[in-house]
């Protein structure tokens, strides 16, 4: 049985955020997760995961830039200050980003600042337990701009790394939209990844909605060895309920 946690910040969005808890854990979900935490009232945050019985598995690290050679320092720093907030909630995941391409440095130069940022801050989370995962982002529709976005690029800087610590987040919806593949790129590079979101192609609504049939795509990744969780990380196409039951029927 998959492993399923909901991504607050796009579900139920006419509610405040620390009111999203609540619903999220009344339809049956085991974790949630969401993006930067410095924006939120972390005491609230872990009284509410009590209160719902409630694991948080997955929180943004950094947004970068890595790609910035000015400020590589700043964002290792940021990051190794994020492994410790996780480490203090439990949370074993960090998203890393690695903010936009730039032009005045070459894309083999950025690429060695991200993997050397990740290379910095692997000891942190190592010794904390906290494990970084890469996201590539498609670039066409939700993120021009960004420097990372090939699955293939982004392991071969994790490899490059060589950290336990330091895993790829494949992103499916993101994947499916720069360049679909997934069953078979999931299954060649399995043991890279850490974390996995899911949501439907077009839109980023809930699995069933688009082209993606997300039961054959949560099987082979299973089936591959993955035994993480599936981050619902999309949209509601009506109902924020409707949208986590589509989700949480992945699990039939």
């Amino acid at each position: 049985m998959p492993a399923l946690s909901v991504c607050l910040e796009m579900l139920y969005t006419d509610r405040a955020f620390i009111d999203r808890f609540e619903p999220v854990a009344d339809l049956g979900a085991d974790a949630v997760e969401f993006w930067t935490w410095q924006d939120k009232d972390l005491d609230a945050v872990e009284r509410e995961l009590d209160a719902h019985g409630l694991d948080l598995v997955g929180m943004v690290g950094t947004e970068g830039p890595l790609t910035d050679p000015g400020r590589i320092d700043e964002t290792v720093a940021e990051i190794e200050r994020s492994v410790e907030v996780a480490a203090d909630l439990d949370c074993p995941t960090l998203f890393v980003l690695t903010g936009d391409e730039r032009d005045d440095a070459s894309r083999a130069r950025q690429r060695e600042l991200v993997a050397e940022g990740l290379e910095a801050a692997a000891p942190a989370a190592e010794a904390a337990g906290v494990t970084l995962v890469l996201e590539p982002l498609n670039t066409a529709i939700d993120h021009p701009g960004y420097f990372l976005e090939a699955a293939e690029e982004g392991f071969d800087i994790v490899r490059t790394v060589d950290s336990p610590a330091v895993e790829l987040l494949y992103d499916v919806y993101h994947q499916q939209v720069t360049e679909g593949n997934i069953i078979q790129t999931v299954t060649e590079n399995v043991e890279d990844i850490g974390h996995v979101h899911v949501a439907d192609v077009p839109g980023r609504y809930e699995p069933g909605t688009g082209e993606l049939n997300y039961p054959n795509v949560v099987e082979a990744v299973e089936d591959a060895g993955y035994d993480g969780y599936f981050g619902f990380e999309f949209r509601a196409k009506e109902e924020s309920d409707e949208a986590i039951q589509a989700g949480l029927s992945l699990r039939e």
